[in-house]
């Protein structure tokens, strides 16, 4: 026996079904490894596209935002992080180039 709703029931959409993974990805980006930030960066802007091309078909947008930013940010620190290990290789390869032909 099927019930049905009350009328004037709402029932929200359901949520996108890639926003839990996206904000995971989000947070462990941000957190845990950077090079998963692009990752979630990426997956976040096609379901908020998704989502905002069709928003009666899907909720879950601050999730998918939230992992979205959380992507970019990450993404910002892996690469400043590489800027700063590819001075740091320079600088010692200068330094060792010079301490080499000093000694």
């Amino acid at each position: 026996m099927t019930q049905t709703p009350p009328p004037g029931a709402y029932y929200p959409p359901p949520k996108h079904p890639q926003a839990t993974t996206i904000l995971v990805l989000g947070i462990l980006g941000l957190v845990l490894c950077q090079i998963i930030g692009p990752f979630a960066w990426s997956m976040g802007n096609k379901a908020q596209k998704e989502i905002q091309a069709n928003p009666g078909a899907y909720s879950g947008e601050g999730e998918v935002n939230a992992g979205r930013i959380m992507g970019i940010i990450g993404t910002a620190i892996l690469g400043l992080s590489l800027l700063f290990l590819a001075a740091m290789l320079v600088i010692g390869v200068g330094v060792f180039a010079t301490a080499s032909t000093t000694g």
